[in-house]
């Protein structure tokens, strides 16, 4: 028994950090297929011609995922055609948030009318992958020769209140980006709602 206790310290210990990895600044992002809300499904091999991606994980239910989709609206409409277009993910176990099931997702798009995909991460494999933790949470891609690459991690912008917001993060790195400047800063903390993971 007495062997058996630090395992599963061990074990706890993984389990607590089980989001801590995954992209950061400067990784190449690997290839992902997930269901649009149309039925359809798109990859990120599919946007070879953009010159990047505004990659949001965001959901449903989550009062300030909710505050930021119109900001999402706004930046796919002023960065679609610079080539930089809004890409959002749902990667929330709907058996924990029902709010976040597929056809709720629809609902929610038809609603807001969304100008841009939004995605069910039904394995959350994507969100892993990422090292995605809470909604809303931005990744800033830069296609590099054919390769997405990460330029920045974090916030949208500084503020949930879009009345108050001083720092338009997200929006900066995408002008640096397209004036072949560096990425500053290139990592904020998301604040949000935290990505429900599904039960083992």
């Amino acid at each position: 028994m007495k062997k058996l206790i630090p395992l599963f310290l061990s074990l706890l210990l993984l389990a607590s950090f089980k989001n801590e990895a995954g992209y950061k600044v400067g990784s190449a992002v690997a290839n992902f297929k997930l269901k649009n809300i149309d039925g359809k499904m798109l990859s990120l091999g599919d946007h070879k011609d953009a010159k990047g991606i505004i990659l949001v994980f965001t959901c449903n239910h989550c009062p300030v995922s909710k505050k930021y989709e119109n900001r999402l609206i706004a930046l796919d409409k002023k960065y679609k055609s610079l080539g930089y277009p809004v890409l959002a993910i749902n990667s929330n176990d709907p058996k924990r948030e029902p709010q976040d099931t597929y056809e709720n997702m629809q609902k929610r798009m038809k609603e807001k009318k969304f100008t841009f995909p939004y995605l069910y991460d039904e394995t959350q494999e994507t969100a892993r992958a990422f090292g995605a933790s809470r909604t809303p949470q931005v990744y800033i891609l830069q296609n590099t020769g054919g390769t997405f690459i990460v330029k920045y991690i974090g916030a949208i912008d500084d503020n949930g209140d879009e009345k108050s917001v001083k720092e338009k993060y997200a929006e900066n790195a995408v002008n640096a980006l397209i004036s072949g400047k560096p990425v500053s800063p290139d990592f904020t903390k998301s604040i949000g709602c935290t990505i429900k993971w599904k039960k083992a």
